[in-house]
């Protein structure tokens, strides 16, 4: 169990630092466009509709991340009231109940979105045709990647709640 915990941690967090920069990306084609507004008087046609999809992609790449490293919303409140092995039965309940079957239907819908995306060809309406499936696929690959550290989660919450100690977080 430690070893399948420890691998879906070690690819999320080798997957988080991969996705990170795409930040600085962003960054310099906004600069850029910036520039290129105040030189030439226009801004480019390209540069709006990437600094979209790339923020898109950063966002939702960096969501399995974020779970890993429990920066995400939780409800605390309720959580501090309770000892470690409530914690573990309530992170049991709460992701196997109702986070995983919400991602298997995230992933399922994103499957049939890029699928018709990817379908069509489909692409932006500017001037400058961009590729749009491309961005859609990372819709299903960031519900896989979130899925399997919800079933990280729930593994450490069983391993909690029958040995009553905690597999370590940080096996990354």
């Amino acid at each position: 169990m430690f070893s399948i915990i420890k691998a879906i941690d070690c690819l999320n967090e080798w997957f988080g630092r991969l996705v990170a920069p795409l930040i600085a990306i962003m960054t310099v084609v906004v600069i850029y466009d910036i520039v290129l507004s105040y030189v030439v008087g226009r801004p480019s046609d390209w540069a709006f509709d990437i600094t979209t999809m790339l923020f898109g992609a950063h966002f939702m790449l960096l969501t399995a991340y974020g779970l890993r490293h429990h920066a995400h919303v939780e409800v605390d409140v309720i959580k501090r009231l309770l000892s470690r092995r409530g914690r573990a039965l309530l992170d049991l309940l709460g992701y196997a109940i109702f986070f995983v079957p919400f991602i298997i239907m995230f992933i399922s819908y994103s499957w049939t979105f890029f699928a018709r995306s990817w379908s069509r060809g489909e692409s932006t309406y500017g001037v400058v045709s961009i590729p749009v499936y491309p961005i859609k696929a990372v819709l299903v690959i960031a519900g896989v990647l979130i899925l399997l550290q919800a079933i990280a989660i729930v593994l450490r919450a069983i391993h909690e709640l029958a040995s009553g100690e905690s597999p370590t977080e940080d096996a990354a």
